[in-house]
């Protein structure tokens, strides 16, 4: 039987380019398991604080119908999650900046010290090249508009957790992509992409964010520092993850084949 060979373009890369993610992959399993342990075992308070203040929260990105989008992490631009709200002073509803730090780190500590581990050893021998961590689960019916994320010095990679069989994809530009359990996907998503969940189950990778390698460590730190303080000022709980620019005009939904999903609009509420 013949192997199809898998085919790489500048918005689908090849993950073996790129060394430093061997530490994370190596790792799935344990990584998977203190995912599975927090959702099992971590108290509605601590889930709470999980979704509150260690996910990045975007205002531009929609979803068809009710939200079934959640994540949280450990790190963001380099830092964990625990250090960067400490130097942004984000404050939240009812929970200051300095007792969320607080809170946070208790969490990170508490339930992921695997996953702390491995990124902070990957970042000290690759100049910190690791800049956001986070769990991502696509719940059942998910469906996102077509959208961009305005990072052109990152690609996305994606590992694979927990993966239901069926149709749950990423469509990015003509190509529709699948995950896999303990393999990475590596996307670049300054390409208008839309994915979705048509499954009955939860959808769970690790989110990991990188710098492109072959471009000047301090010309995209420089751009990531000023990129971060426009997103932090619009809104502190991006994470600097997510910004007002990361749309896809109406012409990438004509050009994708997705001009139906600019009637959305006309039915998704605020």
């Amino acid at each position: 039987m013949q192997v199809l060979k898998t085919r790489f373009n500048d918005y689908h890369q090849d993950p073996q380019q790129f060394p430093f993610l061997n530490g994370l992959q190596s790792d799935w399993e344990a990584i998977k398991e203190e995912f599975v342990n927090f959702m099992a075992q971590g108290s509605t308070a601590e889930q709470t604080i999980a979704e509150q203040m260690m996910g990045p929260q975007s205002k531009t990105i929609r979803t068809k119908g009710a939200k079934k989008y959640s994540a949280f992490g450990i790190l963001f631009q380099g830092q964990l999650i625990d250090d960067y709200i400490r130097t942004y002073q984000i404050d939240y509803p009812d929970c200051a900046s300095i007792d969320a730090a607080n809170n946070v780190q208790a969490l990170r500590e508490t339930y992921f010290p695997r996953l702390t581990q491995v990124v902070t050893d990957i970042n000290q021998t690759n100049a910190n090249i690791l800049r956001n961590i986070y769990f991502g689960t696509f719940h059942p019916g998910l469906d996102i508009r077509l959208h961009t994320n305005d990072n052109p010095h990152m690609y996305r990679g994606y590992l694979g957790l927990i993966v239901p069989q069926g149709d749950v994809a990423m469509k990015i530009c003509h190509d529709t992509f699948h995950w896999h359990e303990g393999e990475f996907m590596v996307l670049d998503h300054s390409y208008p992409h839309c994915p979705h969940n048509y499954t009955d189950y939860d959808r769970t990778v690790l989110v990991v964010d990188f710098f492109k390698p072959n471009k000047p460590r301090e010309e995209v730190m420089q751009f990531e520092q000023t990129q971060v303080a426009q997103r932090m000022q619009d809104n502190p709980y991006s994470l600097g993850v997510f910004g007002q620019s990361d749309k896809a005009s109406e012409a990438d939904f004509v050009k994708y084949g997705l001009a139906h999903q600019l009637e959305w609009d006309k039915t998704l509420g605020s």
